[in-house]
C-alpha cells in the first residue's frame, strides 16, 4: 500500500464505496470534518481498495478496503490489519494511527478502516529507490528495516494482546503444506513442473528446526511494504493482512532474501528496490538483528531456502492463473515469471546444499 508516491488521479467514483455512506459514517466518528471529501486512488497493497481522503477543513486520511468480489478465506483481512495496528501503536514498531474501524458490510459491502496518512513512499524498485533513498542514505535505511523487525519479533503477543492472533505452533510445516498444496494444484494449468519443488518440500519437511516462542510475524515484509519518511529511515510498516502468530526466523528469512548477499552483489532481480549500491548485504542485517534479538542464528539457512521455494510455488501458481486464462496477459513477460520461479528454485537447492 502506497501513503503518497503512486497517488493516481483523484476519483469521482471510488470503487468499493458508497461514497455518501462512507463519508457520513466518518463525519459521525471525527469530530469537525467537513464533507464532501477528495478522494484520491493509492496503487499497491495486494489489490486492496485503498484511497487517501482529504477535507476542506485539513482531515488527511487514508481508507481501505478489500477488494470487490468473491476472495480466499482470510485474504484482504481488514479486522486483522485493525487488530495489529491498533495494538502495535504504543510500542517500538512504527505504524499508522488507527482513526476507526467499520466492522460490518452494512455501510459500503465490506468492512474497511481509516488510518493516519503517512508522510512517506514504499520502494518497489530500483527507481523508487534512487527517487527517494540518496546513495549515502541507504546503509541507515537497511539498518532501520532490520530494527524494526527486531523490535516487532522482541514483542510478546500476548503482552500486546495479539495472542488470538493465529495458532502459535507448527508455522513453517503449516507453510511448506500450504505452498505444497499451490504447487501441486497449479501443474495442469501451468502445464509446467520441476522435480527440485518436490526434493525441496521433502528436504523441508524432514529437516524443520525446532520452532521457538511464537511471535507477530507479517508475513511480507520488505521495503515495498515500509513507507520511507523524509530523514531515510522506515515511518511505518503497512499491509498486515496476512499477519499472523508463528516463526519469527521464517519472516526474517523472507526479509533478508531481498538483500544481495554480498555488496557487489544483485539479489536475483536487476531492478530490486535492494539492488541499487549503497546497501550493505545480508550478512550485516544478520549479525545486527543477531545482536539486538540475541537469537540462535545458526538455522538461518533453513529458512533462506525455505522462503525462495515458497517464492517459487506462489509465482508457479501466478504462471498457472495466466495459462489458464484466468488473468489477461497483456504487457505480461510470462518467459520472464518462468526464468524467475527457475531462479528462486536454483537459489533454494543452493542454500540446501551448504546445509547437507
Amino acid at each position: 500500500m502506497n501513503m503518497l508516491s503512486t497517488e493516481v488521479e483523484t476519483s469521482h467514483d471510488p470503487e468499493g464505496y458508497d461514497v455518501p455512506a462512507v463519508e457520513a459514517w466518518i463525519r459521525d466518528r471525527i469530530d469537525g470534518v467537513c464533507t464532501p471529501l477528495k478522494w484520491t486512488r493509492l496503487l499497491g497493497g495486494h489489490s486492496n481498495l485503498t484511497y487517501r481522503v482529504d477535507s476542506q477543513n485539513g482531515l488527511s486520511a487514508v481508507i481501505r478496503r478489500p477488494p470487490r468480489g468473491e476472495l480466499l478465506p482470510k485474504a484482504h483481512d481488514m479486522g486483522r490489519e485493525w487488530a495489529v495496528i491498533t495494538a502495535l501503536a504504543p510500542t517500538a514498531v512504527p505504524v499508522p494511527q488507527g482513526y476507526a474501524f467499520c466492522e460490518g458490510p452494512d455501510v459500503t459491502g465490506a468492512w474497511f478502516y481509516l488510518m493516519e496518512l503517512i508522510d512517506g513512499h514504499p520502494l518497489y524498485n530500483l527507481e523508487d529507490t534512487n527517487e527517494w533513498v540518496p546513495q549515502s542514505k541507504r546503509e541507515q535505511l537497511a539498518c532501520s528495516f532490520i530494527d524494526i523487525l527486531a523490535d516487532l519479533h522482541a514483542l510478546d503477543p500476548d503482552e500486546i494482546g495479539l495472542g488470538d492472533l493465529g495458532k502459535k505452533e507448527g508455522y513453517v510445516a503449516r507453510q511448506v503444506r500450504t505452498w505444497y498444496r499451490s504447487w501441486m494444484s497449479s501443474i495442469e494449468a501451468a502445464q509446467y513442473d520441476d522435480d527440485r519443488a518436490h526434493e525441496l518440500q521433502r528436504f523441508f519437511i524432514d529437516n524443520m528446526p525446532e520452532q521457538g516462542k511464537a511471535r507477530l510475524v507479517h508475513g511480507d515484509y520488505g521495503l515495498h511494504n515500509c513507507l520511507v519518511g523524509p530523514n531515510c529511515t522506515v515511518a511505518a510498516v503497512v499491509d498486515w493482512d496476512i499477519s499472523t502468530l508463528g516463526d519469527p526466523l521464517a519472516d526474517l528469512g523472507y526479509a533478508l532474501n531481498q538483500w544481495p548477499a554480498c555488496r557487489d552483489e544483485i539479489p536475483g532481480d536487476s531492478v530490486a528496490a535492494t539492488s541499487a549500491p549503497g546497501f550493505p548485504p545480508q550478512q550485516v542485517l544478520v549479525e545486527r538483528y543477531a545482536e539486538r534479538t540475541g537469537r540462535d542464528l545458526s538455522k538461518l539457512d533453513y529458512y533462506l531456502a525455505f522462503n525462495r521455494w515458497k517464492t517459487a510455488a506462489i509465482n508457479h501458481g501466478v504462471y498457472a492463473r495466466y495459462m489458464a486464462g484466468q488473468k489477461s496477459t497483456e504487457g505480461i513477460d510470462l518467459d520472464g515469471l518462468v526464468t524467475t520461479i527457475d531462479t528462486s528454485l536454483t537459489l533454494s537447492a543452493e542454500l540446501v546444499g551448504k546445509i547437507r
